[in-house]
Parts: structure tokens; sequence; C-alpha cells
């Protein structure tokens, strides 16, 4: 038999082949470019803000299920791959019959985009590819819309079929730029869904009621070529002009990256004793060698170390020109830890597994869908968005009059985006108790780092002074701790913060003028406060011996020298006082 010049006797492909296979597909493309008919590229919205509560169809599919261990890098680029898909896909709203087109929504995977090589299934091997792995998500779009009844206006099988795929049920839509595409058409507008969790590709068809079925639920599969499919890098053909024989041998899949914002003593200590040699860091910016102790993360041990020096310069420079508290802060602020999760994303290695991660940039990388495929922790430093909004709503109206109870109000997609992904989490690490105790078996409590005390004895002033070590706002538990002072007329208070809600906030309150040497002066530290994230002034006090009294929000749990008020009111607040903070004097106990 009279063998094709583009063939080889022993079956393998050649360059020939695949250089006439790049041509016809060049004209296929010219082709589709001349001819298709207008189909329009639909928008992306907020699902959340549409009332498309019933699910048409789904389909569910394994991210690294039966994974030959040397493939491990091509899965995870197939993974890659898909995470960048679906953030193009996830939220498209198709009209009432308007054709959605696969190419259209996902546009060409190029490298500058974030594609990256995975498994791609072409000539009957799988071979790697900038964009492999595309399949598995227009395949998971076919079944679920054929699950929904969808009109099915172009599809197209594979010619090989790949164990465990839906080739081998025939729901299987194979795709390649952009002559082989996959459209779909339904008689209401659907929404469609897709993201990756830890080890799963969900998509999902949603509209506002059920469809009329224009397509068989579970169509027989058509007859497909099943055939013993080559993979480029376990097949062994080393005559095989895809054979590269420079592909390493190891494994490099599995790291896992800590991104991180602000300084925590506590997350530092956690994180040199759990990083590998592999693993790596990005940070804004490396403190230690720059000076600044917010940044001062320890960076060594680490196989690669990355800072944003850009976007930390430029957070910098705009926070400086911004009020020290308010909503417009609150949405600069918002607006850098976007900009600052974006730079980590962008440099992010598609071979990480795991991702420990600063609270802050959490909510950006979710959306974005950076840690789908991916497990991840989360290194908390205040209460949830949605926590800490209730927390602030309830003292609200308690002080309807305060200027600052309403200050931090995150926009609702980002307290949806946190809360998903605080579900999803494996761990959630803090020395926080308060923020620790929702999250129960899930949380890692870390011990406070207490400060080195000083030399100096601990001799308090009589008449007594208090320190309040923050500013006299609602939030602070400023005005509750005013009015408990009312019983105590001989008291002083140093406050360590100076930003007053009104000018008379310090009004019939006897204060001293801060100093630095506070802990020596001061008979006890209270703070008071609905929300108290990173009490580094109270474990200053406990350090040197400094009597401590703070509501559960501060977080110190059962520290030794704590007395936690359990009811932020002036009657426990006068309590507390009365009862540990007692003056002794010749035998006798004498009330403050």
């Amino acid at each position: 038999m009279h063998m094709h010049a583009s063939e080889r006797s022993d079956g393998l492909p050649t360059v020939r082949a695949a250089l006439a296979f790049k041509a016809k597909a060049a004209l296929l493309r010219l082709r589709r470019w001349v001819f298709d008919g207008p189909v329009a590229r639909h928008p992306r919205e907020d699902i959340a803000k549409e009332d498309t509560t019933v699910i048409l169809g789904q389909s569910l599919s394994p991210l690294w299920a039966n994974a030959h261990p040397a493939e491990m890098d091509l899965t995870a680029g197939k993974v890659q791959n898909l995470r960048v898909a679906c953030r193009a896909l996830h939220g498209t709203r198709v009209p009432a019959e308007a054709v959605c087109s696969f190419w259209k929504q996902v546009g060409r995977a190029t490298a500058r985009r974030g594609f990256v090589r995975g498994r791609e299934l072409r000539e009957g091997c799988l071979v790697p590819a900038i964009g492999g792995g595309l399949c598995q998500l227009s395949n998971a779009l076919y079944d679920a819309a054929l699950n929904a009844g969808l009109e099915i206006v172009e599809r197209h099988a594979h010619t090989r079929v790949v164990a465990g795929s839906l080739a081998e049920k025939g729901r299987d839509a194979t795709v390649f730029w952009n002559y082989v595409d996959l459209r779909l058409r339904a008689s209401q507008a659907f929404v469609i869904e897709a993201f990756l969790t830890k080890d799963e590709l969900v998509v999902r068809l949603r509209g506002e009621r059920d469809p009329v079925r224009v397509h068989a639920e579970n169509p027989e599969p058509q007859a497909l070529l099943v055939d013993r499919v080559h993979n480029c890098l376990t097949c062994g053909e080393t005559g095989c002009f895809r054979n590269d024989p420079h592909t390493p041998a190891e494994v490099r899949f599995g790291k896992t990256a800590f991104l991180v914002d602000a300084y925590w003593p506590e997350f530092g200590e956690y994180m040199s004793g759990r990083r590998h040699s592999s693993d790596v860091l990005f940070l804004p910016l490396d403190g230690r060698r720059f000076g600044k102790a917010n940044y001062a993360w320890p960076i060594e041990g680490f196989e690669k170390v990355g800072e944003a020096r850009l976007a930390t310069f430029a957070r910098s420079i705009a926070l400086r020109r911004l009020p020290k508290q308010g909503r417009v802060l609150q949405a600069a602020l918002l607006r850098q830890d976007e900009r600052l999760a974006r730079s980590f994303a962008a440099r992010l290695p598609f071979t990480v597994k795991h991702v420990v991660v600063s609270q802050n940039l959490l909510p950006f990388l979710w959306r974005d869908g950076v840690l789908g495929g991916r497990t991840f922790d989360v290194l908390m430093t205040r209460l949830p968005v949605a926590a800490l909004q209730r927390t602030l709503d309830r003292a609200r109206n308690r002080h309807p009059a305060s200027p600052t109870l309403g200050d931090f109000r995150a926009p609702d997609w980002l307290e949806r985006a946190e809360t998903e992904a605080l579900r999803r989490a494996e761990k959630i690490i803090t020395p926080h108790a308060e923020i620790a105790a929702p999250f129960q078996a899930r949380a890692e409590l870390l011990e406070w780092d207490l400060p080195v005390g000083g030399n100096t004895l601990h001799a308090p002033e009589d008449p007594p002074i208090l320190f309040f070590p923050a500013s006299p706002l609602a939030r602070a538990g400023w005005n509750e701790f005013r009015e408990a002072l009312r019983a105590f007329p001989k008291v002083r208070v140093m406050v360590l913060g100076k930003a007053l809600e009104h000018e008379s906030a310090l009004s019939g309150v006897a204060t001293v003028p801060f100093s630095a040497d506070w802990p020596q002066r001061c008979a006890a530290a209270i703070l008071p406060a609905y929300v108290a994230h990173q009490p580094r002034p109270l474990l200053r006090a406990l350090a040197y011996g400094v009597p401590v009294i703070a509501s559960r929000a501060c977080g110190l749990g059962g520290l030794a020298g704590v007395t936690t008020l359990h009811d932020i009111t002036a009657d426990s607040i006068r309590h507390c006082l009365a009862e540990a903070f007692c003056i002794h004097a010749g035998g006798e106990r004498r009330v403050l």
C-alpha cells in the first residue's frame, strides 16, 4: 500500500504533517472570519445582582484525576488555563434567542493573557501547548447545556477519547481557535457560572425559569474512535519530532506561595516554621532592607522572593494625601489592596498548589479566580467584613450621633467574595481569639508576640492614671468609658490617639499628656472597644506588668493579667475598675 508522504512507516507524526495541519487551520480560520455570521460577545455581569436563582443545568468535572506524576506540571498548566478562561466566561449573561460562542467569550489563548503550556489533544497525541486543557471547559459547558435543554448551534466531537473524560459518554465538545467552536442558544436569557474549587471545575447555567427543552438531555454517544492516546511526556517515543529531550524529569509541581502585606510578628514566626526551600514569597517590599518595620518579613529560605515596590510606593504616596479616617480613606485602601493583589497574581507560578494569603488581599484573589484549583489558608488580621459591619451597626444604634461608626462600608461584591473565600479556606490563622472563634476547628490560634518589657519598676502615680491606647472614638468604647469615669473623679486618663469625633469628646475627663514612659506611670490600661484587631499597646502593657482591662473584641483571650470586659457598658466598666484596679494603702482598700 502506498504511504502518504507526510506519514512515517512507524506511524509517528512528522514535521511535514504538522506544517500541513497548521496551513489547513489557517485556511479554516480565514474561512470562519469571512463567512461567519454576526455573533456578539456578551458582557459579563455580577451574577449576584441578577434574579437568576434557578439552575438550568450544571456540570462538575475533576481537575487532577488520573494525572501521571511526570505530567503534573502540564496538569497544573491546564488548571491555570481553566482559571484564565473561567475568569472571561464567569458571569456572562446571554440574552434570549442570542447565540453564545465559546471563543467569542473566552478569547484567544495567548501567553500574554496568562495562558501557559497545558495538555492539548492534537492528531491523536496529548501535546504541550499554550492554552492546552480548555476542552475540559468546553466539554463542561456542553454537558451543562445538554442538561439545561439548550439548543446546540455548533458542536464538534473529539476524534480520540481520553479515559475518564466526557467524550466517553458522548458529551464532549472540542474547540480549536477559532474555527472549531461551541455555540449555544436558549429561548430565555441565561447566565453562565464557571469557576474552580480546589479539585473541581464547576459550570452552571442559571435562568429565571425552567427552560423549554429543545435538545435531548441524554443523547446517544456518537461513533468516536477510541484509540490509545500518546502523551509526549510519557509515551517514550523518542523518534517523534515532538519529543523534547530537555524536558526536566523532576516534578516542580506543588509549591506553596505566601502572599503577604503588613507584617505581624506572629505571622512572621508562623511562616518561618512552615516554609520549604521550594516555596515562594511575595511581599510589598523587603522591609528589613529598606528599614520599614511594617514590612519586616523574614525572607530567608525561599526559592523565590518577589516584591511589589512600585505598587507599594504608590500606595504610600497616595495615603499621605488622604485623611486619617473616613470613607475616602477606606475606599483608597481597598483600591491599593486590589492593586497589590493583582501584582502578586500576575507573577504567581502556576505550579503553586497551596497559598497562604493575607486577609486584605483575599477578596480580590478570589474574585479573579486566582485561588481556584488550589488550597489556601488565610492570615486573618480583622473580623470578616460581614461581621465587622454588623458590629459597627450595633454600635451605631447605641451612638447614632457618631460620625465614625459608619466609616467602614465595603462594596457588596467584596463582602460576598470574602465570605465565600473564607468558607472555602483550609485554615484560618490568627493570634486574635475573637477573630478565630467562629471558625472553630479550622482556626489555628497563634500566641501573641509579647514585646520585651523594660527594667523600670512599674510604680503608678497617685492620683492614678489610666492608659487609653486608642483615639477617643465611639468604636473604641470611649463614650461608655467616659460615662464610667464619673464614679472615679480623681482618676486621670492618658490618651494615645489624637483623632476626635467632636470638640467635646474629652469634656468632663481629666487628661494628662501622652508620654513614652506610660508603662511606668499608669495604674492600668483599658480598651473597651467594639473593634480592636491589633492590640499592640495592650500587649506592651502586659510585658511591663501593667494590668489590662479589655473587651473581648481585643482578642487577648485568657492571657494572664487581662480582665475581660464581656459587655461594653458604663456599668460593666465601673464594676471592672472597682473590682480589679483598687489601690491598697495602710492595709485599707481605697476605690479609685
